[in-house]
C-alpha cells in the first residue's frame, strides 16, 4: 500500500505536464515516444563498448553490420545472424591458421625429443643424451605455458571488460526501469546485481583462474617428476574452482530471479492501484490522466527492451571473439597431444593434455560469467514487462 500510495503521488506531482503532453501528441503512439526518447538518450559509455568491439575486430565484419549502435537501435541498420555467423566463423578460421604455428613448434619439439630420447643409448655419456632430451623438453614445455598465460589473460581480460560494461549498462537500465512505473524493482536490482557483477569479477580474477593455473603447474609438475606426486592436490584445486564457480552460479540465479519476480509483481500490481485510484476519484482529468500514464509508461517499456536487447547484444559480442579464441588454443591443446601420443612421450603427452584440460575448464568459467550477466539483463528487462501484464 506504500509502494503505491508513493507512485501516485509521484503521477500526481508530474500529472501537468502528462496531461499537456498528451494534448499537444495526441497523436502521438508509445513508438513515437519511443524513438523521441532514444534520440535525447545518453549512450555514450555503452557505445565505447560497441566502438572498441568494431575497431578491434571490425576486419572480420561485413560492411551491413558496421555503423553506429543507435543505427541499430532505431532499425537504420538491421542486425543480420547470418552475416553474423559468418564474421565468427572467419575469425575462427583466422584463429585455428594463427595457433597452428603453435602446434606445428610443439610438434617439431615433441618429434626431436622422441628422437634423442631413441638414441640416448647411441652416447657414450648417457648425462649428455638426458641433458639434451631435458632441454628440449624444458623448451617445449615454455612455449606451451607461453600460449596457456595468454589464453588466461584473454579470459582475465574478458572478464574485467564484461564487468566495466555492467556498471555503465546497469545505471541507464534501471533509470529506464524505474520510469517504466517498476519503482521497486528497481530499488531491489540496484544493489543486489551492482554487488553480485562485482563480486563474479573478483570471484574469476582471484579466486578461479589462479586455483587453475596453480593446478595445471602441479599436474606439470608431477608429470616431470616419478617420485614426487601432487596430481590429488591438483585435482583437488580444480574441483574446488569449479565447485565454487557452480555453488555461485547458482546462488546468482536464485536470487536475481525469486526476487526479481516477487518485485515485478508488486510493482505490477502497485502502478495498478494507483492508476485506479486516480482514474475514479480525480474528478476531469483523471481519466485523461491514466490514459497519458499509460502512452508514457509503454514507451518507456519500449525504450527499456531496446537498451537491454543492445546490452545483451554488445556483452555476447564482447564475450564471443575471446571465447572462441581461448576455445581454439584449447582444441590446438588437445589435437597436439592426440598427434604426440604416438610418438612415446607420456610426459609431454600428460602435460599438453593438462593445460587443454584447463584452457577448457577457463572457457566454461567465462561463458558462466557471461551467462549469469545475459540472464541479470534479461530479468531485469523481463522483470518491468511483468509489472506491466499486472497492471
Amino acid at each position: 500500500m506504500k509502494t503505491a500510495i508513493s507512485i501516485l503521488f509521484c503521477l500526481l506531482l508530474f500529472a501537468p505536464s502528462i496531461v499537456a503532453a498528451e494534448e499537444e501528441k495526441a497523436t502521438l503512439t508509445a513508438e513515437d515516444y519511443k524513438n523521441q526518447q532514444l534520440d535525447e538518450l545518453d549512450l555514450q559509455e555503452i557505445s565505447q563498448f560497441w566502438e572498441e568491439i568494431s575497431t578491434e575486430y571490425g576486419h572480420f565484419l561485413p560492411e551491413s553490420q558496421k555503423g553506429s549502435l543507435l543505427d541499430f537501435m532505431s532499425g537504420e541498420n538491421k542486425f543480420s545472424l547470418q552475416e553474423w555467423g559468418y564474421a565468427f566463423l572467419r575469425f575462427i578460421f583466422h584463429e585455428i591458421t594463427a595457433n597452428g604455428k603453435l602446434m606445428g613448434t610443439l610438434l617439431l619439439l615433441a618429434l626431436f625429443s622422441a628422437i634423442l630420447k631413441a638414441v640416448q643409448n647411441a652416447f657414450e655419456n648417457e648425462t649428455v643424451s638426458k641433458t639434451a632430451y631435458a632441454i628440449v623438453f624444458i623448451v617445449l614445455l615454455i612455449i606451451a605455458l607461453n600460449s596457456f598465460y595468454i589464453a588466461m589473460n584473454y579470459v582475465q581480460d574478458t572478464a574485467a571488460a564484461m564487468v566495466h560494461f555492467m556498471m555503465a549498462l546497469l545505471p541507464l537500465l534501471l533509470a529506464l526501469l524505474a520510469t517504466s512505473g517498476a519503482f521497486v524493482s528497481a530499488g531491489l536490482f540496484h544493489p543486489l546485481v551492482v554487488m553480485l557483477v562485482q563480486m563474479s569479477g573478483l570471484l574469476i580474477e582471484f579466486v578461479i583462474l589462479p586455483l587453475l593455473f596453480f593446478a595445471a603447474l602441479l599436474h606439470i609438475t608431477s608429470s616431470l617428476n616419478s617420485h614426487v606426486k601432487v596430481t590429488r592436490l591438483a585435482n583437488l584445486m580444480r574441483t574446488a574452482a569449479m565447485g565454487t564457480l557452480a555453488v555461485f552460479f547458482t546462488v546468482f540465479l536464485g536470487v536475481i530471479s525469486v526476487q526479481g519476480a516477487t518485485a515485478a509483481v508488486t510493482d505490477g500490481f502497485a502502478v495498478r492501484t494507483a492508476k485506479f485510484i486516480a482514474g475514479n476519484f480525480i474528478p476531469v482529468v483523471g481519466r485523461m490522466f491514466t490514459d497519458a500514464a499509460d502512452t508514457a509508461l509503454g514507451a518507456s517499456v519500449l525504450l527499456k527492451n531496446t537498451v537491454g536487447l543492445a546490452g545483451a547484444g554488445i556483452l555476447f559480442l564482447i564475450c564471443a571473439f575471446p571465447a572462441f579464441k581461448v576455445l581454439v588454443i584449447a582444441f590446438i591443446f588437445q589435437f597436439t597431444a592426440a598427434l604426440v601420443q604416438p610418438l612415446g612421450e607420456g610426459a609431454l603427452l600428460e602435460a599438453l593434455s593438462v593445460l587443454g584440460k584447463t584452457v577448457f575448464s577457463m572457457f566454461a568459467a567465462l561463458a558462466a560469467l557471461s551467462f549469469m550477466f545475459f540472464l541479470a539483463l534479461t530479468l531485469m528487462v523481463a522483470s518491468g514487462n511483468i509489472s506491466m501484464m499486472v497492471r
